[in-house]
């Protein structure tokens, strides 16, 4: 039940924002065993004046850089983020073409009973 969230320069076409979206669902697909249909993702682009990023920790960024905030159950091993933090750069360098480097990714855990999906519900507590 991941929620994504991701933030980019403005400007960039559908097709390129729709491939984020494509990847980013194969990449946790394949690394987190996410269920088939589970996409609940959104973006947000950002005019310059509003983005900023640096090249700390020694990550050389353009303005190409997407931040994505992913929030998913409190169940995941550190592996399975580390081979989602892998595959998540490697596809999205197939595509749309964004070099690792502009790849920030930052996941979040929410214990299950924090979570209604739908009717107002508890789902998974």
């Amino acid at each position: 039940m991941p929620l994504i969230h991701i933030s980019l320069r403005a400007g960039k076409p559908e097709a390129y924002r729709q491939a984020i979206f494509d990847s980013l669902y194969r990449a946790m697909r394949e690394t987190l065993d996410v269920p088939e249909d589970d996409q609940f993702m959104t973006i947000t682009e950002h005019d310059a004046a509003n983005f900023r990023y640096g090249d700390a920790y020694g990550v050389a960024r353009s303005d190409d850089v997407v931040f994505i905030q992913i929030t998913v159950f409190n169940t995941r091993t550190p592996e399975q983020k580390k081979a989602l933090f892998r595959r998540t750069a490697g596809l999205l360098a197939e595509s749309p073409g964004i070099r690792p480097e502009n790849v920030f990714v930052n996941v979040l855990e929410a214990a299950k009973e924090n979570w209604s999906v739908g009717h107002g519900l508890a789902q998974f507590a």
